[in-house]
């Protein structure tokens, strides 16, 4: 017989196994971040190669913005506001990986000082550079690479956009109901 939530031991206990054997995601949360001339800040990993958004990955039971604010503060000394959800992100396992919900956040334009004295602040990163959008595009790896698109697209029609591995998963054209 399955627990009620009359017997508050048992239903937390069930509930408990239920939690104990679902999936768990891994989650990513990176950030649009402009200048005045809107350029993209891209950041050099040293961990891995090539060009990435600032961000990173969450940790047990955090929320994604809050494991963006917190990669922005640890690796480039920025705190930053939040603005919009860009891009929600599904990726299916790919290498060694299980799937990933991967968030672009806009976190709005530094002002030209601001964006000057931006510079990596640990060891995970190796340097900070604003790019154009065509060159940040072209220096990032194809799935970011779409996701950047992406959120560049979003932030001008003003909605977010979800993905499916880098694929626009859902029309943002609904029919009226």
């Amino acid at each position: 017989m399955r627990p009620t939530p009359d017997d508050p031991d048992a239903w937390n206990a069930y509930l408990a196994e239920g939690n104990r054997t679902q999936a768990r995601k891994r989650v990513s949360a990176d950030a649009l971040i402009r200048n005045p001339a809107g350029h993209v800040l891209l950041v050099k990993p040293t961990y891995k190669p090539g060009w990435d958004l600032p961000g990173g990955m969450a940790e047990a039971n955090e929320a994604p913005e809050a494991a963006l604010t917190r990669e922005l503060r640890e690796e480039l000394g920025l705190e930053a506001t939040l603005r919009d959800l860009l891009v929600v992100d599904w990726v299916p396992p790919h290498g060694p990986w299980d799937d990933q919900i991967a968030f672009i956040f806009d976190a709005g334009a530094l002002d030209d000082a601001h964006a000057a004295r931006l510079r990596p602040h640990d060891d995970e990163l190796s340097e900070a550079v604003f790019y154009s959008v065509d060159k940040a595009l072209e220096l990032l790896h194809s799935r970011v690479r779409t996701r950047l698109g992406a959120a560049i697209q979003a932030r001008q029609a003003g909605h977010p956009m979800y993905l499916h591995d880098g694929r626009t998963a859902l029309s943002s054209h609904r029919d009226p109901e």
